[in-house]
């Protein structure tokens, strides 16, 4: 009997195509994702404990009820409502109102039942037509 071994080649582990196959994984997520421009509102808070601000001579002034039924304020100081509830409609109204400067304060005086979504609809359109001065109205709380 003849019990001789045979010579076994030493194993190698090739680690390059694991390394293409990381690469192919990268590219492909390269390319796949979207990037987003995210744009953020500047908000100004007021202090509910505080006093009242002062009223600027000119500010437009957004109310919400608690239907989420929008009334814009014109020059003279009456809200008045929407014609509908629509994106395009608040959007054409306020630029309407703000004209060429957006540096008017713009003042959202939601009910306290009002809908999340009307709240940030508003928002939305006051940011995409570029407002800088964005404030919410709150009342000081009786007893306090």
């Amino acid at each position: 009997m003849d019990f001789h071994r045979k010579k076994r080649e030493k194993l190698e582990i090739s680690i390059t195509p694991m390394i293409d196959v990381v690469f192919l994984l990268l590219i492909f997520f390269m390319v796949t994702t979207t990037f987003n421009r995210e744009t953020v509102l500047n908000i100004d808070l007021p202090e509910a404990e505080g006093s009242e601000p002062e009223r600027k001579l000119r500010q437009i002034e957004l109310s919400i009820d608690s239907d989420g039924v929008y009334y814009l304020t014109g020059e003279d100081g009456l809200p008045r409502q929407l014609v509908n509830q629509e994106k395009e409609t608040l959007k054409q109204e306020l630029l309407k109102l703000a004209g060429s400067s957006r540096s008017i304060p713009f003042v959202i005086n939601a009910d306290g039942e009002t809908p999340h979504k009307s709240v940030v609809m508003a928002l939305d359109i006051a940011g995409q037509i570029g407002f800088k001065h964005i404030t919410f109205a709150a009342i000081k709380p009786n007893g306090g």
